[in-house]
């Protein structure tokens, strides 16, 4: 009797073990997953950051080009003005 009782504690034991088992197994199935789910959402992100940072590469350089074609164009204002003989540029300022 005494021995039975044992053996139905440890097949108890046993059950309860396995079914831990189990259930260890089926989060370590979701954690796998949910890892796997991460991995592909960090290489999206990964391409969208690198797009982003394209086309504000692109922005950056059409401004600067605006910004230089700017200055080249109000250095020629001032300076074909200041270059011109003194009639000239009076007369050139009387026609506007």
């Amino acid at each position: 009797m005494f021995i039975s009782q044992q053996i139905d504690d440890t097949v108890g034991v046993m059950r309860e073990n396995i079914n831990k088992v189990s259930q260890r197994g089926e989060r370590l199935d979701s954690l796998q997953d949910k890892t796997d789910n991460l991995a592909v959402s960090a290489q999206g992100f990964r391409r969208g950051a690198n797009r982003v940072r394209k086309q504000m590469w692109w922005k950056d350089m059409k401004m600067r080009m605006c910004l230089i074609v700017g200055i080249i164009v109000l250095l020629i204002v001032i300076i074909v003005p200041a270059g011109m003989p003194l009639p000239l540029a009076s007369y050139a300022l009387h026609e506007c």
